[in-house]
């Protein structure tokens, strides 16, 4: 396997459940289960580290990111900064191309959201409601014209979802999420900047108290 190929494989397991919080993360390991070197591996773990998705100290090696409270709520901050202004910069500039994307994207998240609303989640089905709400997400502000913005807000939208690995899992939330994903496109195609910021911002605001994580 090529090391963009494990680089990935290995984000893809780190933001969906396929490590527990503060697990030591082992090159001899991975370096068996992904049949390559070590120096491969361990190459791979420093860009991980690198985005904010691996821990690295001296003598501890990498781990996976401990759940934080504090961390959720800094980095669901960074979120509605970075999707309210990339959203109306979108707004903007994107016209009708962006527009009839936002809204593909906004379809196939919701028929996705309806399904789980009105039966038990399988992994089949969040896995691909995982990839639709990512692209739903990053769509919203694809036209905003900033590569900066767009890879701050990639690296965010991981350490994110990453810190959400658990407790999202029950899918309590989902048909409040229907109603906000509805919200948010509409106000977005409608062109009113400052019901979109509110929008984005009240659909991620349960993650500023800490209590998703417990707290």
């Amino acid at each position: 396997m090529q090391e963009v190929d494990i680089y990935q494989t290995l984000k893809r397991k780190l933001v969906s459940n396929g490590f527990e919080h503060g697990a030591k993360l082992r090159a001899e390991v991975l370096r068996k289960e992904f049949d390559c070197s070590a120096s491969t591996i361990r190459e791979v773990l420093f860009r991980l580290s690198t985005v904010g998705l691996v821990s690295f100290q001296e003598q501890r090696g990498f781990r996976v990111p401990e759940r934080s409270p504090e961390k959720l709520i800094e980095l669901t901050h960074m979120r509605v900064l970075l999707e309210g202004e990339g959203t109306v910069m979108s707004i903007r500039a994107g016209g009708v191309a962006w527009e009839a994307r936002l809204t593909a994207a906004h379809h196939q998240l919701s028929h996705i959201e309806t399904r789980i609303h009105e039966a038990a989640a399988s992994d089949d089905l969040v896995a691909i409601w995982a990839g639709a709400e990512k692209e739903f997400h990053e769509t919203l502000i694809s036209a905003c014209g900033s590569k900066t913005l767009k890879q701050m807000h990639g690296q965010i939208y991981a350490q994110f979802r990453q810190q959400l690995m658990l407790a999202d899992r029950d899918f309590d939330f989902i048909s409040t999420n229907i109603e906000h994903h509805a919200q948010i496109l509409e106000a977005a195609l409608s062109g009113n900047e400052s019901l979109t910021r509110k929008k984005i911002h009240d659909h991620l605001a349960r993650h500023l108290t800490g209590e998703t994580l417990g707290v």
